[in-house]
């Protein structure tokens, strides 16, 4: 089975050492078309001959082979064909439809050019982009925050976000960042584009969809920085970002030396971000723990013989209903459950009755995010609403809970609000007591997340010299 694109893409990143994109944007002017095919087609093949070692993709713009008519285009679809398989193509088209005409669209330039990517405008909403996803394995980069000056006019303005008890909410965010929200819930085969003229919604998008690919043109001609792009859009990995260079290196006598100039000046970068990045990887994890401490001394974990929902007997219990109880706690607390809900993607928040209530509403504050519970014990009196809070069908939620055991709890949640046509994309707690409730909720596909494991809490307080404490051995954990 081939590989998707972005599998591809990381694949010849690393293989390459490289992240940058070389445009392949022909700019003369030449009256005759065929004169204008022949010079383009022979610039390319030296361009992508000198380049090949240095570039992770190539990124062929429609627009400059269109403007000559059937020879031009004859001229893109030959240079598509001077690239070795294997190496990613994104094709520059910004196509946007709907319906028959997107559907059109896509097959001219998956099935017909034969290119691994393309770029999109989304503007038109899923239902133009749906026609693209069918062709299972191709990339979209989708407008998001563009490189060109103006851009701002419409991408930046300031929206509300959407509320769900009618009227505006008293929160707002830039049109870009709802966009790159709305648009990477649609597949993880979308990655976005962003231009390197804004380093502030690379990092802002960054922090917000820390998995993305983001395409960032706008390096060299258009006044870029590549060296802010690099810190404020690279992923922990190391990868996520490609930088296009295009005028630069195609006008250049010496296109593969520039090539490899850029290549390095990015990886220069790149070294220096992940030493940065694991600086505040590890100031995050002494955050982390200093947390699980603080949970301790509430005396939130507790030592003796305790029955759990489950019916099974344990040697620990872990009581995060005393959060509440410590302001400054519930405040560590609702920060952490942001740092796990913030990269995804939903419409409200749900919590399982009654301990996480609360949490859910400190962690809605936190987000500007509504919150609703279902109710496990059918209500018998009032509205006997099966579901507390607004709702609509359709509503993608995250199930948020303190802790995960057996996940009992977790799956009569989710089938009241699954009947309420409300879809469970995840489920995040604050601790897993590792007795395979992760695993249940996984097998059935969603997503799980948790700020800790009841392990790390056991060796804190065994560390600590806290009594009580059982054994490795004796908890499996």
């Amino acid at each position: 089975m081939k590989p998707s694109f972005f599998a591809n893409l990381e694949s010849v990143c690393r293989k390459k050492q490289s992240l940058l994109c070389v445009g392949l944007d022909p700019r003369f002017e030449c009256t005759d078309p065929k004169e204008a095919a022949q010079r383009m087609l022979q610039r390319n093949r030296e361009i992508i001959e000198q380049t090949l070692p240095y570039a992770a993709c190539y990124k062929p713009n429609i627009a400059f082979y269109e403007a000559y008519g059937l020879d031009g285009l004859k001229a893109l679809k030959e240079t598509l064909e001077l690239i070795p398989k294997g190496t990613p193509v994104i094709l520059d088209a910004k196509r946007n439809d709907i319906g028959q005409t997107a559907t059109a669209y896509a097959r001219a330039l998956f099935d017909y050019y034969g290119v691994d990517s393309a770029t999109l405008n989304p503007f038109l909403g899923r239902e133009s982009i749906r026609p693209f996803l069918e062709h299972r394995g191709k990339g979209l980069f989708l407008l998001c925050r563009t490189s060109n000056p103006e851009s701002g006019d419409l991408q930046a303005l300031e929206v509300y976000r959407k509320n769900p008890g009618g009227g505006r909410s008293h929160t707002t965010c830039p049109l870009y960042l709802e966009i790159a929200r709305e648009a990477c819930s649609w597949s993880p085969d979308i990655g976005l584009v962003i231009g390197a003229t804004d380093p502030e919604a690379l990092e802002t998008v960054r922090d917000q969809l820390p998995g993305a690919w983001i395409l960032c043109p706008g390096i060299g001609a258009q006044g870029g920085s590549l060296e802010a792009a690099v810190r404020a859009g690279l992923r922990e990995d190391g990868l996520g970002l490609l930088l296009v260079v295009g005028r630069s290196i195609y006008q250049d006598p010496n296109p593969g030396q520039k090539a490899q100039a850029f290549r390095d000046r990015i990886n220069w970068e790149v070294a220096g971000s992940r030493n940065r990045r694991t600086a505040r990887s590890l100031r995050r994890e002494i955050r982390r723990v200093a947390l699980l401490e603080e949970i301790i001394e509430q005396g939130c974990l507790k030592f003796g013989s305790f029955r759990l929902k489950s019916g099974a007997i344990s040697p620990h219990y872990l009581d995060l209903r005393q959060i509440i109880s410590s302001p400054g706690l519930l405040s560590n607390v609702a920060e952490a459950y942001e740092e796990l809900l913030r990269p995804l993607v939903f419409d409200r928040i749900a919590a399982i009755p009654v301990a996480a209530v609360p949490l859910a509403a400190a962690a809605s504050l936190r987000l500007g995010k509504p919150f609703i519970y279902p109710r496990l014990t059918v209500k018998g009196h009032g509205t006997g609403n099966a579901i507390e809070g607004f709702f609509e069908k359709g509503d993608r939620v995250v199930l948020l809970d303190d802790v995960i055991s057996s996940a009992r709890s977790k799956l009569e949640a989710i089938k009241i609000l699954e009947g309420a046509g409300i879809e469970v994309t995840d489920l995040v707690v604050l601790v897993d007591r590792e007795s395979g409730g992760r695993e249940e909720i996984e097998r059935r596909g969603i997503r799980f997340h948790a700020f800790a494991r009841i392990s790390e809490l056991l060796q804190l307080a065994r560390t600590r010299g806290l009594t009580g404490v059982p054994k490795k051995e004796e908890v499996g954990v």
